[in-house]
């Protein structure tokens, strides 16, 4: 959530930031429910304030033996008053929070103008692209060959987008996870986490999900108010929710391996094959929480550390700056990390790295004491895949295939693997 005071101090200014990320926002309307709140609570306020006012004329009368009938018959009316009075500001919140909840975080100044992925800005390259004396296959073709990846059975079982890896394939797949919990943990110094899969709905308001994304979301039927996390990113920011930090404490740095649930509604078409879009799939995330003059340093360093795996995993890639338009709802400014596929000859996403700033902090009143002023003020919070499991082991396995179907282990994974050069 953006801090209300920048829509009462600069509305047009937000207003036109906005816009970057193809948001339009009604001005008058921002207006008015913000006017209708602070009147509804200013009038409940003063009422208040008046039945405070009775109580002490109440105290007085009594201690002169004046008769108080008549005060408490005015006292009874006030209170059906305010009655009315708080049912309508919990109301005139209500609608100006939900409507609040519905704008996007303000994206950053450097973030480029553009309304979808063809405008984003390419950073940098890393790494030389793989040459072959045979034609590449994608992942899928060399998978099924060897029946290490299964997507058949899978569809019996669950349905489409699901695979079922055996052997090699679900080795390599472990020793990924293994990898880059260590790496994160002993070069970048992350805590690692175990979190619950299962979230209720606060946590998932509190990152931004919903109320915009619940199409997306695996919600639990039953009495229960529980949905699949679709990212580790949802239980993990969490852990800071409603509370006030010592600064002392900040940075915190958290690693977490979890599995992840998406429905993948309106990506009908896209990737129905293979293991770049699946409704279950496995993830490496790290989270960051920062104070707000370090978010945009901590942002560089958070895609760094991500950069580092497929660096030595010896993955070609590029690094990409989201523009307005590609960027998410609750991210003022996200790094794409693009791995080359050979098999399909082109750069695909493995991971986002993204400074939420303190957009999802006020969502959760996430907070540190400021020892400068002795006040809580809203911390920032990042996050990044570091990396998504199955597509880096789609790039593991096109990058590194021979024409006779073997797949070449990188070297940082042998230890994992029991030291075997080829899958």
């Amino acid at each position: 959530m953006i801090d209300p005071k920048l829509l009462r101090g600069d509305l047009a200014q937000v207003k036109e930031k906005l816009v970057k990320k193809w948001f339009f926002l009604d001005e008058q309307l921002a207006l008015k429910l913000d006017l209708q709140k602070r009147e509804g609570q200013l009038i409940l306020d003063n009422m208040l304030a008046e039945r405070n006012a009775y109580a002490t004329k109440i105290g007085s009368a009594k201690a002169l033996g004046k008769d108080i009938t008549l005060l408490l018959n005015e006292v009874e009316i006030i209170n059906g008053e305010i009655v009315f009075l708080k049912n309508n500001a919990s109301k005139c919140n209500e609608i100006y929070n939900n409507f609040m909840l519905c704008i996007p975080n303000i994206p950053d100044d450097s973030v480029p103008y553009g309304s979808d992925e063809q405008n984003n800005k390419i950073i940098s390259y890393w790494g030389d692209k793989p040459s072959f004396t045979f034609t590449p296959k994608e992942h899928t073709e060399i998978g099924e060959l060897s029946s290490q990846i299964d997507f058949e059975i899978a569809s019996k079982i669950s349905g489409s987008r699901f695979a079922v890896m055996r052997g090699g394939v679900a080795k390599l797949h472990r020793a990924l996870i293994q990898f880059m919990l260590d790496t994160h943990t002993q070069m970048h110094n992350y805590e690692e986490v175990n979190v619950p899969y299962l979230v209720n709905s606060a946590a998932l308001y509190g990152t931004g999900q919903l109320p915009k994304f619940e199409k997306e979301l695996f919600k639990l039927s039953g009495e229960k108010d529980l949905y699949l996390i679709p990212t580790a990113e949802v239980p993990v920011t969490n852990l800071i929710r409603d509370k006030i930090i010592n600064e002392a404490e900040l940075p915190l740095k958290f690693v977490c391996h979890t599995p992840c649930f998406r429905s993948e509604a309106g990506s009908h078409g896209k990737d129905t094959k293979g293991l770049i879009r699946q409704h279950q799939f496995e993830k490496v995330e790290l989270v960051q929480i920062v104070k707000p003059e370090n978010s945009a340093k901590a942002l560089e360093d958070i895609t760094n550390h991500a950069e580092n795996i497929l660096q030595l995993l010896q993955l070609p890639y590029r690094k990409i700056l989201l523009c307005g338009g590609d960027l998410g709802f609750s991210s003022s400014k996200t790094y794409d990390l693009e791995v080359w596929l050979p098999g399909q000859n082109k750069y695909r996403e493995i991971s986002s790295c993204s400074n939420m700033t303190d957009f999802q902090a006020r969502r959760m009143k996430a907070r540190y004491k400021n020892k400068e002023t002795s006040k809580p003020e809203f911390v920032h919070t990042l996050n990044g895949s570091g990396l998504a499991i199955g597509r880096t082991l789609v790039a593991i396995v096109e990058n590194n295939q021979t024409e006779s179907g073997k797949i070449k282990i990188p070297e940082v994974l042998k230890k994992y693997m029991n030291n075997a050069d080829f899958i």
